[in-house]
């Protein structure tokens, strides 16, 4: 499963496409900021906006250093990074989502602070008890091992450390539409219900700290995408569109559907380790 996700997610001209963006926007890769970069930088739903109200609960400092599990192109990683000063190391399944995600740390400037690596979330390749915090934005999905996932960031925090996943999570029995934007197929889709989520992190030895629903908001931040889309005829320069490829459009409506119909739903869990 893991090469046929990485195939999923692999564009092969994912940079190019995001340079044409920031040109059409008026910038170049001296000048393009963090902010500029948000809508395509951001690949989960509620973009920016759930990235605020998801990391702030966090409560992360610029002492901290932070592991980003399944970063993508680093878009929170660096908006972690600018935001709260913090050091922030991502690590991904997809060889071109690390090399682009680490080209856009270097336009912005934040290569001193934000390290993007190739490799499995089941496996990483870090010290035990190095981060001071994780973090993990729609990714689970794509993860069948979910205990052996949390066992490892278990592993990888300090004692007394908070955990956030935002993830796509199974709310009824019905099969999906796909393609969808983690997956074109079933059978790469690793859905669970909020349940196995929280049975699977109390397994690792997380304790629970509170969970929120996002379905109301993800319906609200779809609609006004799309009355924004309509005002501006067509699909903005940067977006979240270019990582998708040519089927965006479709994976796209397709979530909007499910969601709606109760299919599922984006989901927050927080989690904290214990300390010893």
């Amino acid at each position: 499963m893991k090469n046929s996700v990485a195939t999923h997610y692999t564009h092969g001209q994912l940079l190019d496409r995001i340079l044409g963006g920031v040109e059409a926007i008026g910038k170049t890769p001296a000048s393009v900021t963090v902010d500029d970069l948000a809508p395509v930088d951001e690949f989960h739903i509620g973009g920016r906006q759930a990235s605020e109200e998801f990391i702030s609960q966090l409560e992360l400092s610029a002492e901290n250093h932070v592991l980003d599990v399944g970063c993508g192109i680093g878009g929170t990683s660096r908006f972690v990074a600018n935001r709260f000063g913090c050091r922030v190391t991502g690590i991904d399944l997809t060889h071109e989502f690390v090399s682009t995600g680490q080209s856009l740390c270097d336009w912005v400037g934040l290569t001193g602070r934000v390290k993007l690596t190739q490799g499995d979330a089941t496996a990483m390749p870090f010290s035990d008890e190095r981060f001071d915090a994780a973090f993990m934005l729609h990714v689970g999905m794509n993860i069948a091992n979910k205990a052996g996932l949390f066992a490892e960031v278990y592993r990888l925090i300090k004692p007394g450390a908070v955990f956030g996943v935002y993830d796509v999570m199974q709310t009824s029995d019905e099969v999906l539409n796909y393609p969808v934007p983690w997956s074109s197929t079933p059978d790469t889709s690793a859905l669970a219900t909020r349940e196995q989520y929280i049975e699977a992190l109390g397994l690792a030895g997380f304790d629970l700290i509170k969970m929120r629903d996002r379905r109301e908001f993800a319906a609200q931040f779809f609609a006004e995408t799309r009355k924004h889309m309509e005002a501006a005829g067509g699909t903005p320069p940067l977006g979240v569109h270019i990582a998708m490829g040519e089927s965006a459009a479709v994976k796209i409506s397709n979530m909007v559907e499910n969601i709606a119909s109760g299919r599922v739903s984006p989901v927050e869990i927080i989690v904290c380790k214990a300390n010893h």
